[in-house]
């Protein structure tokens, strides 16, 4: 039996919210992190090439998800909490100035400064394997 193009991809949309639906906290945010990161690096790329229509694209996505780990934050619940908060408004504020001045270097520090946290979420998320839905607000997330 051979699968249309179309069904292929809602298949595919159908696992791809399955899979959100399913994950644990630390989960979710380990894939709003690659996403991000995934986002930052096309637009990189894509302002490198002069494709300014593809970099906004990713920009905007991209300061989408730091818009919802800004909003998901509890910095009451952790003492690195604020400082998290001040990285990510600069961050969003790189990002959209990076978007209006398509200013390659400034995508490229917003990478410089996301990796190393994207690699610590996925770090700890090793650590707790089979988290409850409650874990996240131990980790400062929704």
């Amino acid at each position: 039996m051979t699968m249309t193009f179309g069904a292929a991809a809602k298949q595919r949309n159908a696992y791809g919210r399955e899979a959100v639906l399913s994950a644990t906290p630390i989960r979710l945010l380990t894939m709003l992190y690659d996403r991000l990161l995934l986002d930052l690096g096309r637009a990189e790329a894509a302002q490198n090439q002069g494709s300014w229509a593809t970099a906004s694209e990713n920009l905007v996505h991209a300061q989408a998800i730091v818009s919802e780990l800004t909003t998901s934050l509890r910095v009451e619940l952790w003492e690195g909490g604020v400082e998290l908060q001040a990285l990510y408004t600069y961050v969003s504020v790189a990002l959209v100035n990076a978007n209006v001045h398509r200013d390659v270097a400034l995508t490229r520090e917003s990478i410089v400064l996301l990796e190393p946290l994207r690699q610590a979420w996925h770090e700890a998320a090793a650590l707790v394997p089979a988290a409850p839905a409650a874990f996240g607000g131990s980790l400062g997330v929704a």
